[in-house]
């Protein structure tokens, strides 16, 4: 099992990116995948999950409205779309497999102001 992050950087307030996080070993869409995210100086909080049946979605508060969570399951990848990104959403971005708890190495995100 493996998970890959990709599509992070740095962009200005109100600016948009899409992280992916590629699946190998395992077929993503028969597992419930979240995105978790660690702001410098803080704990590791949820962002967001798309479960594997029916692909509903779930999103915190605080990027509800702002954050898609999505699958491409012929290229076993999960998205994370982040439209009008805040400062606040710096962080490390990171994928999840639940079942296992397999975790990606994360990709970095700045939002300057």
């Amino acid at each position: 099992v493996q998970l890959v992050e990709s599509g992070g950087g740095s962009v200005q307030f109100g600016g948009s990116l899409r992280l992916s996080c590629a699946a190998s070993g395992f077929t993503a869409s028969t597992y419930v995948m979240k995105w978790h995210r660690q702001a410098p100086g803080k704990e590791r909080e949820w962002v967001a999950t798309i479960s594997n049946i029916g692909g509903n979605s779930y999103y915190a508060d605080s990027v509800k409205g702002r954050f898609t969570v999505s699958r491409d399951n012929a290229k076993n990848t999960v998205y994370l779309q982040m439209n009008s990104l805040k400062p606040e959403d710096t962080a490390v971005y990171y994928c999840e497999r639940v079942l296992g708890q397999y975790w990606g190495q994360g990709t970095q995100v700045t939002v300057s102001s």
